[in-house]
């Protein structure tokens, strides 16, 4: 009995799937057929916009280390020095950020062990206990030193700043080195425009940071609520400038002005690295106001 069974259910499904008759069933499974087919070729049909620079015209800026970049594709559309050499600053907190997600979860609860004085503060108490996240939202919104010797002093300083180096070198950040969390000035720390672009995207990709970086102004408290730090946003071009979605201001006075902006129009979204500015917020509206007029997009498909 189970062997007329399948030798039937055979049959007819080979009969089904090749017979060349006028049978509504067998139409059916012919168009099915047909459609499926249709729609693996489809899936395979690619389309990609790619940025060109329409003219000839060059923005007159300030810095010494430019480079602009479409974010999607990555394609470049402005480069000056950008495999130079130059200081950080609190641009490697980008990095900082992104090595406190590797190893802590938002929500892990750190005590400060000093008390840092150098530089842009948040105003950390020692004894305080935070949670990364609202370590995070200092690193990033107010650029706290205090905030980024912290996540590092919870870790171990050194096995932090080796783990800061390794993250960069799986990014492919090759012209950078890292030797504290906050970007303060030493000889031998230093980094190019093209691997903060690199830098950039990587936090992108992490919606807490991302959202982070777009914050203009916030309290956060430790975990008791008896310490209450008021975080600005160092750079005044976010909720000046439509558009503007952060990302990471950076100064000392050797390394001058440095600003990585994340900026998005009309569904495009670029990454601007201005390093060693005279004036990095000036020089990124002139960035803007030149991309929005020279930069233009062709549709390449395949």
């Amino acid at each position: 009995m189970k062997l007329y069974f399948y030798f039937f259910f055979i049959f007819f499904t080979f009969l089904f799937l090749f017979y060349p008759g006028e049978s509504e069933y067998i139409k059916l499974f012919a168009y099915n057929r047909r459609l499926f087919a249709q729609e693996k070729s489809v899936s395979h049909f690619i389309e990609a916009r790619v940025p060109y620079v329409k003219t000839n015209t060059v923005p007159s800026l300030t810095a010494e280390g430019i480079y602009i970049v479409d974010l999607p594709s990555f394609t470049p559309v402005l480069e000056k020095n950008i495999h130079g050499r130059f200081l950080p600053a609190s641009t490697a907190k980008m990095i900082t950020a992104l090595v406190s997600l590797d190893i802590y979860k938002p929500e892990d609860i750190i005590t400060v062990k000093r008390v840092l004085e150098d530089g842009q503060v948040m105003g950390l108490i020692q004894g305080e206990k935070i949670t990364v996240e609202n370590l995070l939202y200092g690193i990033l919104v107010h650029s706290g030193n205090d905030a980024a010797y912290a996540m590092a002093d919870n870790y171990g300083f050194e096995r932090f700043i080796d783990l800061m180096n390794k993250k960069g070198k799986a990014l492919s950040m090759n012209e950078t080195r890292f030797n504290n969390p906050a970007g303060l000035d030493e000889f031998d720390q230093y980094t190019s425009p093209y691997d903060l672009s690199l830098a950039a995207r990587a936090l992108l990709q992490k919606p807490l940071l991302k959202k982070i970086v777009g914050t203009k102004e916030i309290v956060v408290s430790d975990i008791d609520f008896q310490y209450f730090h008021t975080l600005a946003n160092v750079n005044k071009l976010l909720g000046e400038i439509q558009g503007i979605g952060g990302l990471k201001t950076g100064y000392t006075e050797n390394a001058k002005e440095n600003l990585i902006s994340f900026y998005q129009k009309s569904g495009h979204q670029f990454i601007i690295v201005i390093l060693r500015s005279d004036d990095r917020f000036e020089d990124t509206r002139e960035a803007i106001n030149w991309l929005n007029v020279n930069v233009d997009y062709l549709t390449l498909t395949q």
